[in-house]
């Protein structure tokens, strides 16, 4: 992820295209000293450069020089040009192979469907919609799913973009994102695609067409899951978690896939790197379905406070299916502003991980022997201080935080079995009260 140890917030967020030489796009003004740029080449990603910014605004010059500085062997590699040069630069403003493919896609384009889990996020919801109308995709649906509300807000909001978007609404009764993306699952979709996005997210103008041309490219595929950018740098909270790895958690921006083939290299029960994040995911809705939906005793709104996603990704994998790990899919995420906020979601990380371990084992016993096998490896990776996943912090990055995940390691299994018994004791009830009625 480059030099984000070094990063001090706020931070510029900005895109700089090959296409467009001359031209940077500022996403996330602020009044700052460093920017963070995303280089892409004819909207396919290429990397992010971290560069200074002077008299308050971002100089092309200095952003061609980090490129070339950083990021040539990785233009090479992706264009076949040399930007050492200037022949080098008019070269990469012709249309790639990617810009091609991707155009051709986007003349016809497979019917897609958007899952968006919300609840009393009115003013997010607006936001990330206002991204689905910019999609290059004209060939999909929006499905707001209104997660046991409180007010009105989000039909309201709904509402407002029925003239923009082919848009439904859904009411999920029970709390709890699982449920929710269930209740989804049970809906008359309209597509055999679905992707999922965030209320907290905006969407990149090529994702839902990247997401749908990757599974046009590949029917044996099961799932897709794309790059998480962030959205803003604003506060010291957002560029420590973006220092930790952010969503995409050393995934990067090489396109991976993952398969039985591919086990030996990154085993299907050991997700770190992450597979993918249900920040920006997509899966063929038949594929979901066939593994029963989402574990409801995962994710948040839970004791357990995530790793649905993970569950899923890896049940998946086990069953033999094949996964793509795509960057041209992008989506960017607002992080948490507030050092409150980031704890809590260090804590959840730390409680999700063992929990979805649980999950596994307790849905299918046979999985335990692997899973021992792999225990070593995990308790480095998880437990031990150093290492790949804090490579990237900065000197000012709160320990607190790292204590926090660590200690909540060892409450993921309990947390998990009392959410699964929470679970089945309002099944009952439920049931109960039916049988009354």
């Amino acid at each position: 992820m480059g030099r984000v140890a070094e990063l001090r917030a706020p931070v510029i967020m900005a895109e700089f295209d090959l296409s467009s030489p001359g031209h940077i796009r500022v996403l996330s003004p602020a009044p700052a000293s460093k920017a963070s740029v995303f280089v892409r080449a004819h909207g396919e990603p290429i990397g992010t450069v971290y560069v200074e910014v002077r008299g308050g605004a971002l100089d092309v010059a200095v952003v061609r020089t980090k490129v070339v500085d950083e990021l040539s062997m990785d233009v090479r590699r992706t264009m076949g040009v040399d930007l050492a040069t200037d022949s080098g630069w008019l070269e990469a403003a012709k249309p790639t192979h990617f810009a091609r493919m991707h155009a051709a896609y986007v003349s016809m384009p497979e019917r897609i469907a958007v899952l968006l889990c919300t609840r009393e996020r009115p003013e997010a919801l607006k936001r990330c919609l206002e991204s689905l109308v910019k999609q290059d995709h004209s060939n999909f649906s929006v499905w707001v799913v209104d997660n046991a509300p409180k007010t009105p807000a989000t039909r309201e909001v709904v509402k407002a973009f029925r003239d923009r978007l082919d848009i439904k609404y859904i009411e999920a009764n029970r709390p709890g994102l699982s449920r929710a993306r269930n209740v989804a699952l049970a809906a008359d979709i309209d597509a055999n695609i679905v992707a999922w996005i965030d209320d907290d997210e905006i969407a990149d103008s090529l994702w839902l067409s990247e997401i749908s041309r990757s599974f046009a490219q590949r029917p044996d595929a099961a799932a897709v899951s794309g790059l998480v950018l962030p959205a803003e740098l604003l506060t010291m909270p957002q560029v420590w978690f973006e220092q930790y790895g952010g969503h995409s958690k050393g995934r990067g921006y090489t396109p991976t896939e993952f398969s039985p083939a591919t086990r030996h290299i990154q085993h299907p029960l050991f997700p770190l790197p992450l597979f993918g994040s249900g920040a920006n995911m997509a899966f063929r809705i038949s594929a979901l379905r066939e593994m029963g939906g989402f574990d409801e005793a995962l994710g948040a709104g839970t004791l357990t406070m995530g790793a649905e996603d993970t569950k899923m990704f890896s049940e998946l994998l086990m069953s033999g299916a094949t996964l793509l790990y795509r960057p041209s899919a992008i989506t960017r995420h607002f992080h948490r502003r507030d050092e409150a906020a980031l704890e809590r979601q260090m804590t959840g990380y730390g409680v999700g991980l063992p929990a979805f371990y649980t999950a596994l084992v307790i849905s299918h016993p046979s999985y335990l022997w692997p899973l021992a096998r792999l225990v070593r490896q995990g308790i480095r990776e998880l437990a031990s201080r150093g290492g790949d996943r804090e490579a990237t912090i900065g000197p000012e990055f709160p320990r607190s935080y790292l204590d926090a995940h660590r200690q909540a390691l060892l409450r993921g299994p309990g947390w998990y079995v009392r959410q699964r018994w929470i679970n089945a004791r309002e099944r009952r009830g439920s049931k109960v009260s039916c049988d009354r009625g």
